[in-house]
């Protein structure tokens, strides 16, 4: 009775009822196929022949009556020289050539590299791909071989990950790209891995349709004293923000055992560490221990016929002195006097006058 029900099934197709499965061989008794039969290969499917272990015709989607003309390869093979009736015996291998999405990659081992930043550091990053079957015919013969169904969980696609992360860690090491900056270019580095790894694919006969970089990771550790590093910055004014924080525990304070006068004590000591630690951060910030900035000389201002000229240092105001320009009744003015005054009265620029004679006293008129 099977090998009658053989006889009278003439359609043969491929329903896949799977999200998983690349390759499934259709199942025929003794393998035999019935001349004129109808081969349905739908959109996202191939079918390939094989003949005594040999790949013969490939089919893409589309209906097709099975007869010579549709069969150059597996009629060269058979020596069919003017057509055939009866039923022939050959493998039929449907291949889905749907893109798989969503393929989980990760680094099991940390990434070791250099940050221009923080030093030797160490990183993980997973991530998602999509595949498919670009090439049937190479995939049947380097991948799959005489296995009825093809999955992704095989081992082979274990492999394709491993190759995948080693291909990322190299980009990743090459990039250059400091850790804190690597968040804005992981579309870029997705696009650099794709295309470093097309060829690797190529090779079982598949394509890498995309890559995506969900994260990439520095260790726990590393992680909490950024955290650290960040707060520091959001909290700003330590003394202020410990003020703050023993305000909000006051009245929790007076509930305790203790009152408002353990609060106190409390209060006090946690006053005077923030001072401490707020006092050496604008130390830290002001430049502590540095030499006081070189003083400037002071810059003078004096009238002369009623115009103000300047500003001028001491040396110039002496060669004014020389050159009679500038005389004891002067007037003149610096930034923090209140008025012009007469030079004479500037302390300061008492010896520029000491080796000019005082004016000539008038004699007393008669």
């Amino acid at each position: 009775m099977g090998f009658f029900r053989n006889q009278l099934i003439d359609i043969i197709e491929w329903l896949d009822d799977t999200r998983d499965t690349l390759v499934w061989r259709y199942p025929r008794g003794d393998n035999e196929i019935k001349y004129n039969a109808k081969l349905v290969v739908r959109e996202g499917q191939a079918a390939a022949f094989i003949n005594e272990g040999k790949l013969a015709d490939v089919f893409y989607p589309g209906t097709y009556t099975l007869e010579t003309k549709n069969l150059p390869i597996l009629g060269d093979l058979k020596g069919w020289k003017y057509g055939f009736e009866s039923p022939f015996k050959a493998e039929v291998y449907y291949v889905s050539t749907r893109a798989f999405t969503d393929r989980k990659w990760g680094t099991k081992n940390p990434i070791m590299m250099r940050d221009p930043e923080f030093g030797p550091v160490r990183l993980r990053a997973f991530g998602s791909f999509s595949i498919k079957v670009a090439d049937p015919a190479n995939f049947l013969r380097t991948v799959v071989g005489t296995d009825s169904r093809f999955t992704l969980d095989d081992d082979f696609f274990e492999q394709l990950r491993s190759t995948l992360v080693a291909r990322f860690s190299d980009v990743l090491g090459q990039s250059k790209i400091p850790v804190l900056d690597l968040a804005g270019n992981q579309d870029e580095l997705s696009k650099f891995v794709c295309t470093n790894i097309a060829k690797d694919f190529e090779a079982f006969g598949l394509q890498l349709v995309s890559l995506v970089i969900e994260n990439i990771s520095l260790p726990p550790e590393v992680e909490a004293a950024m955290d650290k590093r960040t707060s520091m910055g959001v909290i700003g004014n330590l003394n202020a923000y410990t003020q703050f924080q023993a305000a909000n525990a006051l009245p929790d304070a007076a509930k305790n055992s203790g009152g408002l006068a353990g609060a106190g004590a409390g209060l006090g000591m946690g006053m005077f560490m923030a001072g401490q630690v707020n006092q050496s951060l604008s130390n830290q910030q002001s430049g502590a221990g540095m030499p006081p900035p070189i003083p400037q000389a002071a810059a003078y201002f004096i009238a002369v016929n009623g115009q103000q000229a300047g500003p001028f240092d001491e040396s110039a105001l002496k060669q004014k002195v020389s050159a009679g320009e500038l005389k004891r009744e002067t007037l003149i003015w610096k930034q923090g006097m209140a008025a012009w005054v007469p030079a004479s009265s500037v302390s300061e620029l008492a010896s520029l006058f000491a080796a000019v004679p005082p004016p000539i006293p008038q004699a007393p008129s008669a």
